[in-house]
């Protein structure tokens, strides 16, 4: 195990002892099903209502839900801390980015299977949560 591989385990054994960790997973769960409602409302509304292809509608979600999110867990789950709001801003987006590639792939794997685009929208959100949570918590906030 490498050096930095041994420090991200350190890190996440003691997050999962402390219990402040686990209330962040808890205001995180809220702040990411308002996200979620509001990911899939807009992503139904740019589908359905303007017959956008449905990537491109995941992008458009996603754009509205990450702005929400990012203000709701600077200032309500993890608390701005010492961070530059630009800068946490940055990182929050960067870990947004990954964790969008992750939906888009789900996405497109569930819709070419024959899943329908809501329920395929929904299941790759829900995929990309854990991801979005360890990579705002261990980087964006930490």
């Amino acid at each position: 195990m490498s050096e930095g591989q041994n420090t991200l385990a350190v890190r996440l054994a003691g997050a999962a002892r402390s219990r402040e960790s686990w209330i962040q997973l808890l205001k995180f769960g809220v702040v990411g099903g308002s996200g979620y409602l509001i990911n899939l409302g807009v992503f139904a509304f740019l589908s359905g209502n303007l017959g956008l292809y449905h990537a491109v509608a995941a992008v458009g979600a996603f754009c509205v839900a990450v702005t929400s999110n990012f203000l709701w867990n600077r200032y309500w789950t993890f608390g701005p801390g010492e961070g530059l709001a630009h800068m946490q801003a940055a990182r929050f987006f960067a870990v947004s980015i990954a964790c969008l590639v992750i939906n888009l792939v789900v996405l497109e794997l569930l819709v070419t299977s024959g899943m329908g685009e809501l329920a395929a929208q929904a299941i790759a959100v829900a995929v990309a949560m854990p991801f979005n949570f360890l990579g705002n918590k261990l980087w964006t906030f930490a």
